[in-house]
């Protein structure tokens, strides 16, 4: 791979003698990786019932593994369950080393595709709210998909920029992730094809956005509160550089010191002559780690956190009597208070998501199904939300029965006498007890009801 000679040149400047292993690291294999959602099982259910033979740990990443392409995890019926997501290792970092707690209100301000969005939610598990935004309306299809596949009902998906989300969440949020846009320096290893982009379009270029997008961020943080940004380059002007710009506009953040392992690099304020303390940052470089080139600042907000006050939902109103019947089968993961109907579509809501006019959302809440001519059509989320002893009737098949594969495929199965609690009607569908979606049983034959968009392909 030919290298821009202004990359390689500042490259020197920021590696010194390291300049050579970084540019042999060029050699090295690609790492892949997959992070196990931890709302739906743990690390060590997870490595009791793993398929795959070749997984190892990922060091600074509790939940992250290394996986090989014969691993193909894929096409496992476990990843259409949303036991785990495909990350590159590196990237677990952010989501990971932000100290999200449950109950908080938290934003991924440049979530798509959802990789650490769907962290952020698994560390919510089940509580608080997770705001996941893009500006670019076209990205947030995939991050809702991916959120609802790990069963997240918590959620409000935006498309908007963050000066339009402080009209409506001025300090209102706990925790926010910054994973900014970015010259992509370092994803080169990975994908060659960003290189005539950079040509074109430079880190300057990035570090304006960034810039704007870390101001954006400031007023829509409670006092109290924690950011943490992030970029997939190594650029100082981009990283260092944009940090000590933050600090200057916004005296009333902090650096907060994060966790060392093996093969980080603190940052490097000389980089920048910045008077702050840089080095709390960390750099990761692909000849240091097994994964990319990244890097990370955690930032706080000065004064007392707020004392969290359980939001009280009004009483819930009345159902219609077919929504009434159906959830009569479901030990509900959620408080019914929140249940609304829009549309003739069933939604819960989480707390914290109020009436926002004028605001761009592709999803707020969860959504469980919709009312159609006096019956109650669940919708594939609402399957992945729950547990396999939260409905009343289930069909439990093995990841090596044949017939996942063809549920995933969209096809019709037959189903033995006994394989389930009723002989008919609605049946949660799912692979060694997590759930994959919904079915409907008839005289022996599950129509089936997984979703088309989500369809396993031949």
């Amino acid at each position: 791979m030919e290298l821009p000679a202004a990359f390689v040149e500042n490259m020197g400047r920021i590696l010194g003698e390291e300049l050579p292993a970084y540019l042999e690291s060029y050699r090295k294999p690609r790492f892949m990786g997959l992070r196990v959602n931890t709302s739906k099982i743990s690390v060590e259910e997870f490595e009791r019932i793993c398929p795959f033979r070749s997984l190892r740990r990922v060091p600074w990443v509790g939940n992250g593994y290394y996986y090989t392409e014969e691993d193909a995890p894929t096409r496992h019926p476990y990843y259409y369950a949303g036991l785990y997501y495909i990350q590159e290792p590196s990237a677990m970092t952010p989501a990971g080393m932000l100290p999200v707690e449950e109950e908080d209100r938290v934003l991924d301000l440049c979530a798509a595709p959802g990789g650490k969005a769907t962290e952020l939610a698994a560390k919510l598990n089940h509580t608080g709210l997770l705001v996941a935004n893009d500006a670019s309306a076209s990205r947030t299809k995939a991050l809702l998909k991916n959120l609802e596949v790990f069963g997240m009902p918590n959620i409000l998906i935006t498309s908007e920029m963050g000066d339009k989300l402080d009209v409506y969440f001025h300090e209102f949020f706990d925790k926010i992730l910054i994973d900014a846009p970015c010259s992509g320096e370092g994803m080169f290893r990975k994908q060659a094809q960003m290189i005539p982009a950079w040509e074109k379009q430079g880190p300057e270029v990035f570090a304006r956005m960034q810039r704007e997008i870390l101001g954006q961020a400031a007023s829509l943080l409670k006092p109290g509160g924690k950011m943490l940004y992030s970029t997939c380059t190594f650029s100082e002007l981009e990283n260092e550089g944009s940090v000590d710009d933050f600090l200057k506009r916004h005296p009333e953040f902090h650096l907060l010191e994060l966790p060392m392992y093996e093969g980080f690099c603190p940052g490097k304020p000389e980089l920048v002559k910045s008077a702050y303390p840089l080095e709390r940052c960390i750099r990761l470089f692909p000849h240091k780690i097994d994964g990319e080139g990244h890097f990370l600042a955690l930032l706080e907000k000065d004064g007392a956190p707020e004392k969290k006050e359980p939001e009280r939902k009004k009483k819930s109103a009345k159902l219609p009597p077919e929504l009434a019947e159906f959830l009569q089968d479901i030990a509900l993961p959620f408080d019914p208070a929140g249940i609304q109907i829009r549309d003739m579509k069933v939604f819960w809501m989480p707390d914290g998501i109020g009436r926002c006019p004028g605001l761009r959302f592709l999803r707020s809440g969860l959504y469980m199904g919709e009312l159609l001519k006096k019956r109650f059509e669940p919708s594939q989320a609402f399957a992945m939300v729950l547990k396999r002893e939260e409905y009343a009737s289930v069909i439990d098949l093995s990841s090596e029965d044949e017939r996942v594969y063809r549920y995933l495929r969209g096809e019709s199965l037959e189903i033995e006498e006994g394989m389930c609690a009723r002989s008919t009607g609605w049946q949660l569908i799912c692979v060694d007890g997590y759930p994959l979606g919904w079915g409907k049983l008839i005289r022996g034959t599950l129509r089936n009801k997984y979703f088309s968009g989500w369809r396993m392909n031949a």
